[in-house]
């Protein structure tokens, strides 16, 4: 089975976060939003459904909790029980809905840097207080981010209560070790703490390594994890607003449901019927997407050895690379030059909590990210 990854898509003939932010001539490689068309298996499905006409208040089908039920045990030998799950509409409100659900006005939420923008807004945006600890960053290009326990316990106060963890890492594209997941294990037990583990990006890894949710490695745990899962990046379809708490304790799962009713919407039912599709049609697709993504992944860092002061280590997973520009001679903002000179949109790193950074997005077809590459060598590639 074939599947096209190589035409271009005219996005902008429809509202897009994405194509619509910066000026008609500009490349955007910024938001995490893939320009590939999703699976075909979904876009038919969708096709019917829309035919039947009628788009009234859903429910989680049976059929949808048994597809992931699915998925996790063939992927990642995690038997969940279908009852564990709970849809909500995005990683983002699940995000929020912890804050309010597990801490109290000025208790700690942690998170580490550099990290998804959203996590860093989470905390004063409830009144609670925003703790964050640094990544250790790699001494050369090639070598990975690291997580120290030393930065870690010392970032943990008694006011820490929660810990919003993203794994695999955006931005840096980290699979984290047994070694690191274990000493979060230790810590939260230690500290009573919560997790928030975003595995958004679970499904897309690029080498070796193995994802290892972190509810499955440690059972025990159970009552201080929540697992969030998702479509959206994946399989292309973040606009239908689906995700899924994955919560085995049930007491917390019931506090979260609790916690969610009148406080956000029910799931768009296009969105569950996107999500049970991917879960249950979507794998050759999927397997054809990671082969575009590592090859744009070696297009890409075959240009940046060619760029004098950029160093970056090529992402475990996802389709967002991390690349530090703070040598480049750009200033102090690197990517607003390269919008400027080269007319390529990248996300900023500083959003992340890592100024003189910037995010590329590589899923994008072969001839958008060649073309992309090449305004940013005319930048780039003449800098001492």
């Amino acid at each position: 089975m074939s599947f096209d990854f190589a035409t271009p898509i005219d996005r902008r003939q429809h509202p897009s976060q994405k194509w619509h932010r910066y000026a008609p001539d500009v490349l955007p490689l910024w938001v995490a939003d893939m320009d590939f068309v999703s699976p075909p298996a979904i876009v038919e499905a969708l096709e019917a459904r829309v035919a039947h006409g009628v788009f009234g208040y859903g429910t989680t089908p049976d059929s949808l909790r048994e597809a992931l039920c699915r998925w996790s045990a063939t992927h990642y030998d995690w038997s969940i029980a279908p009852e564990w799950q709970v849809w909500l509409p995005g990683v983002v409100p699940a995000l929020h809905l912890a804050c309010r659900l597990l801490t109290a006005p000025g208790e700690g939420v942690l998170t580490v840097t550099p990290i998804y923008p959203p996590f860093l807004k989470v905390a004063e945006q409830h009144g609670r207080l925003a703790q964050t600890v640094a990544l250790s960053e790699p001494a050369a290009s090639g070598e990975p981010w690291r997580l120290e326990r030393e930065a870690l316990e010392a970032a943990i106060t008694p006011e820490t209560r929660l810990l919003l963890w993203c794994h695999p890492h955006n931005p840096t594209g980290r699979v984290w070790s047994v070694g690191e997941l274990a000493l979060l294990a230790e810590l939260a037990e230690r500290h009573d703490l919560t997790i928030v583990s975003d595995e958004l990006h679970c499904d897309l890894i690029l080498d070796d390594a193995p994802h290892r949710p972190l509810a499955a490695l440690f059972p025990d745990l159970a009552a201080r994890i929540v697992t969030l899962w998702a479509p959206s990046k994946t399989f292309n379809v973040a606009g239908l607003g689906c995700a899924c708490a994955v919560i085995p304790d049930p007491a917390l799962r019931e506090r979260w449901r609790a916690a969610m009713r009148g406080a956000m919407p029910d799931v768009n039912v296009l969105g569950m019927l996107a999500a049970e599709v991917a879960y249950t049609d979507g794998e050759p697709w999927r397997q054809a997407l990671l082969a575009v993504l590592r090859d744009n992944r070696r297009r890409l860092f075959a240009a940046v050895e060619g760029w004098p002061g950029v160093r970056a280590t090529p992402p475990e997973a996802t389709y967002l690379a991390w690349l530090d520009l703070r040598e480049a001679g750009l200033g102090d903002s690197p990517q607003q030059r390269l919008l400027e000179d080269a007319r390529v949109a990248l996300s900023d790193g500083a959003d992340f909590g890592w100024p003189g950074f910037v995010r590329v997005n590589f899923g994008t077809p072969a001839s958008v990210l060649d073309a992309a590459l090449e305004r940013l060598d005319g930048v780039l590639g003449g800098q001492a």
